[in-house]
């Protein structure tokens, strides 16, 4: 009976041992399982910052790209107006060096270059506005003074002190005119 007693407790201690065994390896199974998962997402998330920090440096890249460009294009519309009105400047030069004492002549030298100018502004889409006469508008111009003139219409531009202008809708300087009342 003792040999029995025995036996029984080595293998209720065999079994104890046994289960404790397969309690480990379920246990060092799940901790490999949660370690390549862990390392999975390690990777994943390496991936994901490297590939928005790309993304990040491809916007930055962007938006310097898009500012060198806007500043580019800026100054070479502004160098192509100008170039524009370099004949013109060199028309007043001539007019200025011009010594002749005949004032027709000289007249209409500077009516060519006043036309020069009218056609380069025209062919930029520039128009003047602001004549006697005309509805006052308080859009594109600005009243400066008021007068009684039965002539003229309530309302209307009685003076122009200085055309206004405009490219298409876009005021580039309002007319600054006298109405009447």
């Amino acid at each position: 009976m003792a040999d029995e007693k025995i036996l029984n407790e080595e293998e209720n201690t065999s079994s104890k041992e046994t289960k404790e065994t397969k309690k480990s390896k379920k246990a060092d199974k799940k901790a490999d399982a949660f370690q390549a998962e862990k390392e999975k997402l390690e990777k994943e998330l390496a991936q994901t910052k490297d590939s928005y920090m790309r993304v990040l440096a491809e916007y930055d890249n962007f938006r310097k790209r898009t500012q060198k460009e806007k500043e580019s294009a800026y100054n070479d519309s502004k160098a192509s107006t100008l170039t524009l009105l370099l004949p013109v400047i060199d028309n007043f030069d001539r007019a200025i060096d011009n010594k002749t004492d005949d004032i027709k002549a000289y007249r209409k030298g500077i009516e060519m270059t006043y036309n020069q100018l009218k056609d380069i502004l025209n062919k930029a889409d520039v128009v003047a506005f602001g004549e006697i006469g005309e509805e006052f508008n308080p859009e594109i111009h600005n009243a400066v003074m008021t007068i009684e003139n039965p002539e003229l219409p309530e309302n209307s531009i009685a003076a122009v002190f200085e055309k206004g202008y405009k490219m298409g809708d876009r005021v580039l300087r309002f007319a600054s005119v006298q109405i009447t009342n």
